[in-house]
């Protein structure tokens, strides 16, 4: 009979602290209390799985009861040491939390605390994935975990420590185990080979390490595969054929092709993917992991281990990263994590993901749109830049970019001869404008050529009123009637505009605090007063209800139902909205000395 296979993670398991790799300081910590005699009767071991916590343990437990331990070190020769080494010395239990969690195994647990130990001189605990035990259990485990026996350790374990209560927590020292690095991961892995006889290329034992994520164990599971499946010389080749994952050099090409916007071939590398064996889920993990790593080199973190390619591709990423914009990663990774998670549910995931790869070959220069914005809100108006058409920027939105609304074009003031007698402004002129200190100055003069004209309103309080009727010209729309029925506006600090709106006209407010329309207004304004001006809306009291009137001049309220309203206002909102009828109610108050009169239109 042939003798039965042990995996490598069972085979080359660490027998010793110093062979527990990247947990050196947890390693050190309880080496140290051992040697002191400075031991607690609880510990609580917690961290990622695959990263040594339950080897850890026995480790601990082999060196409290070894009887030639030196230096919190064990020998790993005795009875003791070999037999909680398989795990079958009577005096050290392994508990799995997650198939004895009831209140009775606790039960029983309790009863044989109390009992001496065999031939060592502590009994040992280790209860595995202790956050699986119930409430109860934890409940009746409080006691004998506050007050244990002497000679009673207790070592938890487990992945969730949130999910441990804080009575079980408090109760227990506790350690975090971090993950192991990638480099780690490849050394450790490079000693497994060399001890099995097999040659591995480099770049083979890089895969296999990225692909680990900081779990040993997972690590060792996938090199255990890997020998299986290749020969005695493996390359990395053979890990993406027994992966299913794409090699580097085709994630580099197909995000070339989405930054330069070529979604034929970015389809094209998916499909030549899917056909030679890539499997879809694991190529959308790379290409989740390729964006992170982009987004790392669009931060400049340099020392930031990569996660989905080599560190030789750290360049191109730089290149890429630079070509493409932080904003713009950060968008097409978000767009790839809700694809991701949408194909666990869904039979279609080839489908999401060519939907996903087109969605992000259409991003904008989403940090050039930024730059564009804070132009425009400190009333720099971008002249070379045309509007753009209105663009599903995250692909699912609908937000269009800022240059999408254009700007309204500003009106040159009449051109005049020195000599004659200048013709009537237009309505619309900034020098109609009744407190304007001086004549404007020409644009077209031919004096003044190659110089920027000045703005000849003053910034001051007590314009408000001039520069509502400005705005309100200059838009010529629904955002200018809008701004016709501000109750007030106020100037607030030296570059500041405030709209009093009244609350009772919700949909002008609504339509002057649209983004393109705060745009708009800021960059009139600036035109104007020459400086950058912003504009903000507060709520003010209905318009009607200044002064209740008495009962004997109160006006009796009459009210009519009309299908094509008179106002103009009306008339849009009724085009917009589709509304079929108007309730209206139309107030005028005449006030004398004697008395007060309210006159209703119809």
């Amino acid at each position: 009979m042939e003798p039965q296979y042990t995996v490598l993670a069972r085979r080359f398991r660490p027998q010793t602290f110093s062979e527990v790799v990247g947990q050196e300081r947890v390693a050190q910590t309880l080496r140290n209390a051992i040697h002191e005699g400075r031991v607690a009767h609880a510990y609580l071991f917690t961290g990622a799985r695959g990263v040594g916590k339950t080897s850890m343990a026995r480790i601990f437990a082999k060196a409290l009861n070894c009887p030639f331990v030196k230096d919190g070190v064990p020998c790993n020769e005795c009875e003791q040491c070999r037999g909680i080494s398989v795990g079958q010395d009577v005096d050290v239990s392994e508990i799995d939390g997650a198939s004895n969690r009831g209140i009775d195994d606790i039960r029983s647990l309790r009863a044989n605390v109390n009992i001496k130990s065999m031939r060592s001189k502590y009994k040992v605990y280790i209860i595995d994935e202790v956050h699986m035990l119930t409430k109860e259990a934890f409940n009746a485990l409080l006691k004998t975990l506050e007050e244990p026996p002497p000679m009673v350790k207790f070592v938890f374990c487990t992945t969730e420590a949130n999910k441990v209560p804080d009575t079980i927590l408090s109760r227990c020292q506790r350690f975090d185990f971090g993950t192991i690095s990638t480099d780690n991961i490849t050394i450790r892995l490079r000693q497994l080979a060399e001890a099995e006889g097999f040659q591995v290329d480099e770049a083979a034992l890089d895969l296999v390490a990225r692909r680990a994520a900081g779990s040993m164990r997972d690590s060792q599971s996938l090199f255990d595969q890997l020998l299986a499946f290749g020969s005695e010389h493996i390359t990395s080749a053979d890990v993406h054929r027994l992966l299913g994952t794409a090699p580097d050099d085709r994630l580099t090409g197909l995000i070339d092709a989405l930054i330069e916007r070529r979604r034929d071939e970015a389809l094209n590398r998916l499909d030549t993917a899917l056909r030679e064996g890539v499997q879809l889920e694991a190529f959308t993990d790379q290409l989740v992991a390729y964006f992170r790593d982009l987004l790392v080199a669009a931060c400049g973190a340099g020392e930031v281990p990569l996660l989905s390619v080599g560190n030789d591709c750290r360049e191109i990423l730089r290149q890429q990263s630079q070509r493409w914009g932080l904003q713009t990663i950060a968008t097409g990774m978000q767009i790839l994590a809700e694809s991701k998670a949408r194909m666990q549910r869904v039979s279609y995931g080839r489908a999401l993901a060519e939907l996903a790869l087109v969605r992000i070959s259409l991003l904008e220069d989403l940090d050039r749109l930024d730059d564009l914005i804070a132009q425009l809100k400190g009333g720099v108006v971008v002249s070379h830049v045309a509007p753009a058409s209105p663009r599903n920027i995250g692909g699912n939105q609908g937000a269009s970019s800022p240059s999408a609304t254009p700007l309204p074009t500003p009106q040159k003031p009449v051109v005049s001869k020195p000599t004659t007698t200048a013709p009537a402004e237009k309505k619309n002129d900034i020098a109609a404008a009744p407190v304007a200190k001086s004549a404007p100055k020409h644009h077209d003069d031919p004096d003044v050529s190659g110089s920027e004209p000045k703005p000849n309103f003053e910034w001051k309080p007590g314009c408000e009123k001039d520069l509502q009727s400005i705005l309100a010209d200059r838009l010529n729309d629904i955002a200018g009637t809008s701004v016709r029925r501000a109750s007030s506006l106020a100037i607030i600090g030296p570059n500041v505009l405030e709209f009093s709106i009244p609350i009772n006209y919700d949909v002008e407010r609504k339509t002057l605090e649209r983004p393109d329309t705060v745009v708009r207004l800021e960059s009139i304004l600036a035109e104007v007063v020459g400086q950058p001006i912003r504009v903000r809306f507060r709520s003010s009291e209905p318009i009607g209800q200044v002064a209740k009137p008495t009962a004997a001049a109160a006006p009796a309220n009459r009210t009519q139902i009309v299908d094509e309203p008179e106002d103009a206002y009306l008339q849009q909102v009724t085009g917009v909205f589709g509304v079929k009828s108007w309730k209206v109610k139309d107030l005028v108050v005449e006030t004398t000395e004697s008395d007060s009169t309210e006159v209703e239109s119809e």
